[in-house]
């Protein structure tokens, strides 16, 4: 009686001598036949990787991994193999494709001795399995599938990261791809990205800095035209935040082939993943002529090259690991009124990013902000230094809410950023004493602030002078030794434009009168925190940006200003009276690419206003005047462009469109202030001008459902994580060739 497929490939049945395999590396015959290999003398047993790491040895030893190290793939004179030889092959277990010379036993089936250990287990258990049910036993048992660890990180990753909703809407990284293009926007004007070792609170900041020129790496070959997918290694030519610009080695001097990559994807491995995962080395097909021993070309310009860390992608995962979790509670201020705060659910973590539902409101009334945010707190904050809440039961009709089903525990404490500790001995903020401050309605201005109440713990009730509200409604809380309180004359100092109280003049506003005039004293400059880090920005530089004013937006911008650790953002393609004061430190702004990593859509520049027909025209002078300035209108978005680069007229259903766009806003419609987005109009009559809402149409994020300009809802994109890291690679010696 015949055995079942797989049990006769028993290890107990092999020799251990056949696991060990030639490491000559033969080179590909080119791209005329899938099966035609060179032949030329000299193949010599050879390493990519004079060291590896212990890990990688001991799984070598057990026969977990392939033992011939790199597979190169070269033109060269073709010739026909007749035997196994190196021919592609597929591994029956996990299915790993790799060349058949590379893999384990006589029959060639598995990439390893673990591979066949399993199937023939599972084999034995589908076999048994069949007889309990009665059936006659079959030839080819059916077996679960595994992967390597690398197979499984780069599987979860590629589908968390791309595909499409129900309705065709492109995610993650395929949305991405429809989106702003990056490189060609920084290449075209030359731009400068901010390096990611500027940004703390983004993954792997402190490893960033080795990320260099002439760094090597092995990535996806995407001009090659063979049935699997193949790779090659590439230099980095420049870097800017998470992207690179990559060129393939072979063509030297020639850029005209470099392409932009994302350090994070999938596709870019250290030197040395492809002889781990018997993926094959291919050069490119239009340089694939230009040499004849590509073995020895690679070699040369390999040694003493740095690339990443064998680890790359586990570390990509843990760094993108967050403590926050769906169902967890916590104090938020309250974005009707920002002087108190309400009880929100944590509903989505995108990249360290929340998006908060307050217990007591709306199924889409929610709140976005990072998860260091100074404007979250843990459960019973408010009670304990001191600060207003809102108090109100959570809704019945939210019940029934699938993250309010979920709530299991309050955030504990420890998973809020810690601010720093006070002493008040010898003198402290008092009441009515007079500083500048950022306004939290509009953080493009600083104001003049009095401190109208002191909280525990460090924390400062203030109030922009001249303010509408006699109730305290608009006041607003800063921790002492927040970035975002300076001492008077700060801005003088630092040749930044002061916005004085009502009934003053820019220009002619003077401290020391003002203080005599309201019988009160600025607050000592010893009490502020005025330290100034290292922290590398530059004016010009590009970066992602949050607009505080509509949080769940991450725009296009620019350093405009560096005044010590305070920057100056401006949103690339608005005017500059939206730009925003923000702490070099800031969670808000993250470095270019970012985006891209974690799978949320970026906001691409606004192009330049497109001719308006003559009846838009007379549509628009029809409407009421709007609340605050006025921003240049955006095509609606039924006709806005997924690409950037593609800028077309408005359409008779654009005027239609613009026609029903309410010119003030409703009751219960909210705008979103700079730190406290979605404040009430109504309420924060100090804040002037409109939302920031760079692009009409709905972002895109996992699980949640935004509602266009008529109210119909628009499903939303899962989100991937990956992250990176670096280490040296080391030099070649004679002996490793």
């Amino acid at each position: 009686m015949e055995k079942p497929r797989g049990v006769e490939e028993t290890p107990s049945s092999e020799p251990m001598e056949e696991e060990e395999e030639d490491d000559d590396l033969e080179l590909f015959g080119g791209y005329d036949s899938f099966r035609s290999y060179n032949s030329s003398a000299g193949s010599e047993s050879s390493s990519y990787l004079e060291e590896s790491s212990e890990a990688e040895n001991e799984d070598r030893e057990a026969g977990e991994l392939p033992t011939s190290p790199l597979h190169l793939l070269s033109p060269g004179t073709p010739r026909s193999l007749d035997g196994s030889g190196s021919e592609p092959a597929v591994c029956e277990m996990c299915g790993i494709v790799g060349t058949r010379e590379a893999f384990f036993s006589k029959t060639k089936r598995f990439c390893s001795v673990s591979c066949s250990r399993s199937y023939s287990s599972n084999s034995k258990k589908a076999s048994i399995l069949a007889r309990l049910q009665g059936k006659p036993p079959t030839k080819k048992a059916k077996v679960l599938h595994k992967a390597a660890w690398s197979a499984k990180i780069g599987a979860f990753l590629h589908s968390q990261g791309t595909g499409q909703l129900a309705d065709g809407t492109p995610t993650g990284q395929d949305a991405l791809v429809l989106g702003f293009d990056w490189g060609k926007f920084l290449k075209d004007h030359s731009y400068k990205a901010a390096p990611v070792s500027c940004f703390k609170h983004v993954p792997l900041y402190e490893q960033w800095e080795d990320v260099m020129k002439g760094m090597k790496v092995e990535v996806l070959n995407s001009d090659a035209v063979l049935p699997s997918r193949v790779y090659w290694i590439a230099s980095v030519i420049q870097a800017a935040g998470y992207r690179v610009l990559l060129r393939y080695e072979g063509f030297e001097n020639d850029g005209s082939h470099d392409f932009w990559c994302n350090l994070g994807t999938v596709d870019v491995h250290p030197i040395g993943w492809c002889a781990i995962n018997s993926k094959i080395l291919v050069p490119p097909r239009t340089i694939h002529a230009k040499f004849t021993d590509w073995k020895g070309y690679l070699m040369k310009r390999l040694v003493g090259s740095r690339t990443l860390p064998v680890d790359f992608h586990i570390k990509m995962v843990e760094s993108m690991k967050y403590p926050f979790r769906q169902g967890m509670r916590l104090e938020v201020v309250d974005k009707s009124q920002v002087s108190r705060t309400r009880m929100a659910v944590v509903d989505t973590v995108i990249g360290g990013r929340l998006r908060l539902l307050y217990e007591d409101g709306d199924s889409d009334d929610d709140f976005w902000c990072h998860m260091w945010s100074p404007l979250i707190h843990p459960v019973g904050w408010s009670r304990r230094v001191g600060h207003g809440i809102k108090l109100s039961e959570r809704r019945s009709d939210m019940a029934h809410h699938p993250t309010f089903r979920k709530i299991y525990c309050d955030a504990v404490p420890y998973l809020f950023k810690k601010v720093r500790a006070v002493y008040t001995e010898g003198g402290w903020f008092e009441e009515g004493m007079k500083l500048e401050a950022i306004d939290p309605l509009n953080l493009g201005n600083i104001c003049v602030a009095t401190i109208c109440k002191v909280l525990l713990d460090g924390y400062l009730m203030l109030c922009v002078d001249g303010g509408p509200s006699t109730d305290g409604s608009d006041w607003f809380c800063y921790h002492a030794s927040s970035h975002a309180i300076f001492p008077a004359t700060f801005c003088q100092k630092n040749d930044i434009e002061l916005t004085p109280p009502k009934g003053y003049e820019t220009h002619t506003f003077n401290w020391e009168t003002y203080l005599e005039k309201t019988k009160s004293k600025a607050a000592p400059s010893r009490l502020f925190n005025m330290d100034c880090p290292n922290h590398g920005f530059k004016v010009g530089m590009k970066l992602e940006a949050v607009d505080l004013m509509e949080p769940r937006l991450i725009c296009v911008a620019t350093v405009k200003r560096v005044v010590h650790r305070l920057l100056s953002i401006h949103f690339d393609g608005w005017d500059s009276e939206y730009d925003q004061w923000v702490d070099c430190e800031s969670p808000d702004i993250y470095p270019v690419g970012w985006c891209e990593l974690t799978g949320y859509q970026l906001q691409p520049p606004v192009a330049a206003e497109p001719t308006t027909p003559l009846k838009a025209k007379e549509a628009t002078k029809k409407k009421k005047k709007q609340f605050g300035k006025k921003r240049k209108r955006i095509p609606p978005t039924k006709t806005r462009p997924l690409r950037q680069g593609s800028k077309k007229p408005l359409l008779e259903d654009d005027v239609q469109a613009t026609e029903r766009i309410p010119s003030e806003p409703g009751p219960d419609e909210t705008g979103g202030p700079a730190g406290f987005p979605g404040a009430d109009q109504t309420t924060c009559k100090r804040w002037r001008k409109p939302l920031h809402l760079p692009l009409l149409s709905p972002r895109l994020h996992p699980g949640l459902c935004w509602r266009d300009g008529e109210g119909r809802e628009l499903p939303l994109v899962t989100a991937s994580c990956a992250g990176a890291g670096l280490h040296s690679f080391m030099p070649f010696t004679s002996s490793s060739l």
